[in-house]
């Protein structure tokens, strides 16, 4: 019972000899050069400022006040704030560059190690216009000879060897998904087959699927597929996408055109031989001797298993044993099974493969790097851990009209990017029409995605990757999207006068 109190008090005169310690190194003794340099994140709060200087967060309030920056105790505030107070006070802030220098194989890839690697090719195009069925023949007539039954896994990517070369499809759920992992910087995709039926034309999500290809500046393929019935008509779905910008090479464009059927299987080979063919001009490739780094395609939480995730590597080689980190998440490799679900040891560039001993189920497009040891990998998820709920604050992608003003003033944009959805084709031109005038020399203005209707998720998700901002006229946004765009810290404006969106932009601008 006398232990108690007696720790007590040992503890307040440690606590009282602190106080007195930081209060006289505040006012009078010069701390050793060495410990004046601080580390810090990009926003760092005052709390933690004030408890690496050993100085109390009032002072630090104070000064900043006498600065002209207002902040609390827990409010981040940028770097160029924090070392002007820092100097103050004798310390000198340097900037924790800790992660990518060290952890990570940075290294430029030498000439001598690349080798050619498969492209990966994602497949888009309107509903019902064959994209699955497409996949699904290329994939059957693949099927190396002796494999029972030719079940295949769903690991939503496809590695499938022709006579022309390899190829990797990526079976994403139409364009959803494909825009979810650019939005979180995902550049997975080498080219973009775009599926159109030859007897049904340009439907509205073929228009979609372009401009989620544009935004991403990805090269586009196109597949008129279909030939086989009566009513088709390629020469149709030609013109109406020689009019959305994606003329045939035989008119003088360069777009490559491909006529099939996925049902009779006609004219798949030559397409998948042109697809090879435009490949090559990419001149795609990847070094196998180092570590992996590629994407998450989709991951899922198994009943058995745990979390497991497909992921597309990029560059490097991925081996079982390996430690990695994907996102906020980490772990090491137990187990790696290719698409029709037989073990691999090892998956080079270009390869798909689905990995069991995750820390937790990722986000699809989170970027996938294989790191030395356990250590490492836990030292950066520590971090990114640590920095993502300061970005929340401090994240400045996404522009809102607000600020896009005074964003312009830094000369920070030089584009603006605006999807708009409008209830009548009539007033989709018109506003169109009259938002493109507005461009001026400093300020370039993008209308990356119009189309009728009310905006829906894939709008905001666009928006998100590309970093625009959205325009209703007379329609509205569900609640459920509402909180989607609230989430993406995205800006929705709803007019119902041309006037007014004119005025409002020409205002920001």
């Amino acid at each position: 019972a006398e232990r108690g109190p007696r720790r007590k008090g040992r503890m307040a005169g440690r606590k009282g000899k602190e106080v007195a310690k930081t209060v006289k190194q505040t006012e009078i003794t010069v701390p050793k050069a060495i410990k004046r340099r601080i580390k810090v994140q990009e926003t760092v709060t005052i709390a933690e400022l004030a408890k690496a200087m050993g100085t109390k967060a009032v002072e630090l309030i104070k000064r900043l006040m006498a600065l002209g920056v207002t902040a609390n105790i827990n409010q981040p505030i940028d770097f160029e704030s924090a070392s002007v107070v820092a100097d103050e006070f004798g310390y000198e802030l340097e900037l924790d560059t800790f992660e990518e220098e060290h952890l990570f194989d940075e290294t430029e890839d030498r000439a001598e190690d690349l080798v050619p690697r498969p492209p990966v090719i994602t497949i888009m195009g309107h509903v019902d216009h064959g994209k699955t069925s497409l996949l699904d023949y290329i994939r059957k007539s693949n099927i190396i000879g002796g494999e029972s039954g030719g079940i295949t896994q769903h690991i939503g990517a496809h590695y499938v060897k022709t006579e022309s070369g390899d190829i990797v499809f990526l079976d994403t759920p139409g364009h959803e998904a494909f825009t979810a992992m650019r939005a979180r910087g995902a550049r997975v995709t080498d080219l973009i087959v775009l599926v159109v039926a030859a007897d049904d034309g340009v439907m509205p999500q073929t228009k979609e699927a372009i401009n989620h290809a544009r935004a991403a500046k990805i090269p586009i393929v196109v597949a008129v597929n279909k030939i086989d019935k009566p009513e088709a008509n390629p020469e149709r779905v030609k013109r109406e996408l020689a009019e959305l910008d994606l003329s045939p090479e035989e008119w003088g464009g360069d777009t490559i055109f491909g006529n099939i059927s996925a049902k009779t299987g006609e004219g798949i080979d030559e397409f998948l031989s042109l697809l090879s063919l435009q490949s090559e001009m990419l001149e795609l490739k990847g070094n196998p001797n180092k570590p992996a780094r590629g994407a998450i395609i989709e991951a899922k939480l198994d009943k058995s298993k745990g979390p497991v995730a497909t992921v597309l590597i990029k560059n490097g080689t991925l081996r079982r044993g390996d430690h990695f980190v994907c996102g906020e998440n980490h772990g090491r490799v137990r187990a790696m099974l290719d698409q029709r679900g037989k073990t691999m040891k090892s998956a080079g560039p270009s390869t798909p493969a689905e990995i069991y001993g995750i820390s937790g189920v990722p986000m699809a497009g989170d970027e996938f790097i294989g790191v030395q040891d356990e250590k490492t990998a836990k030292q950066v998820i520590e971090h990114r851990k640590g920095s993502s709920k300061k970005q929340v604050v401090g994240r400045k992608g996404l522009v809102s009209l607000d600020d896009l003003f005074e964003r312009i003033k830094e000369g920070d944009v030089k584009e603006l990017n605006i999807v708009l959805k409008t209830d009548v084709q009539g007033s989709l031109e018109a506003v169109g029409e009259s938002l493109i005038k507005q461009s001026t020399e400093e300020v370039k203005l993008n209308i990356i995605h119009s189309a009728t209707g009310a905006i829906t998720e894939s709008d905001v998700m666009l928006a998100s990757a590309s970093g625009a901002i959205i325009i209703g006229f007379n329609v509205r946004a569900n609640p459920r999207v509402s909180a989607v765009a609230e989430k993406e810290n995205l800006d929705i404006r709803y007019y119902d006068v041309i006037y007014n969106v004119v005025k409002d932009i020409r205002l920001a601008m």
